[in-house]
């Protein structure tokens, strides 16, 4: 059932998986779901909202990704860091969060499923010092973008893009951005079945 509706959304998406990419998805819908019941991962119980809401909805991200080394932060279950990187195998991805029941399972999810581009580290954003910096950071659902640049600005290199992941958009946040940052661009994403708006938001160090 669920193989059959990712084959459709990929379809819709124009997104090309391999069988093992799909069966990677699949494999975390069925992770995160058995996991919720105990640990209280998401709010999302039902395994094919799951699928719409957190697989979907994190690789509409994938083909605006530029560079090789990103960090999801306040990633939680693994979100969007797990989905992209299945789907971008030669991408590197560090995945940030304060709960350690998290990160015990992300770290379950790469052992099983032999996710080799993923490194989980229970920090707070902003204690984490990376030795080396990021061409993106991405966040979903994280933070206000003031709070995302200030908690983050230590983290891109000097070219590096922030990708944010938005619902609705807030003019009055867009408005007070902090200095030194500029938005490149305000993509309209589309998600399979979800009747929501979602935007990505690509935001620079001027």
């Amino acid at each position: 059932m669920l193989s059959a509706q990712l084959q459709t959304y990929l379809a819709e998406m124009k997104i090309s998986a391999t069988e093992l990419q799909q069966k990677q998805l699949i494999g975390f819908v069925e992770m995160l779901a058995k996991w919720n019941k105990a640990y209280n991962l998401t709010s999302v119980r039902d395994p094919e909202q799951m699928l719409i809401r957190h697989i979907m909805d994190s690789l509409t991200v994938s083909p605006y990704l530029e560079g090789q080394r990103f960090i999801d932060v306040g990633t939680g279950p693994g979100l969007p860091g797990i989905p992209l990187a299945i789907m971008n195998p030669d991408k590197q991805f560090v995945l940030l969060d304060s709960l350690g029941k998290r990160i015990r399972f992300q770290k379950q999810v790469q052992f099983e499923l032999k996710i080799n581009n993923i490194a989980s580290v229970e920090s707070r954003v902003e204690a984490y010092q990376p030795d080396e910096k990021f061409d993106g950071v991405l966040s979903r659902a994280f933070a206000s973008i003031q709070d995302m640049l200030s908690w983050c600005h230590h983290l891109p290199t000097e070219k590096g893009i922030y990708y944010a992941l938005k619902g609705q958009l807030n003019e009055q946040e867009l408005q007070q951005m902090p200095a030194g940052f500029s938005l490149v661009e305000t993509i309209v994403l589309h998600v399979p079945k979800l009747d929501e708006q979602r935007h990505l938001l690509k935001i620079a160090k001027q």
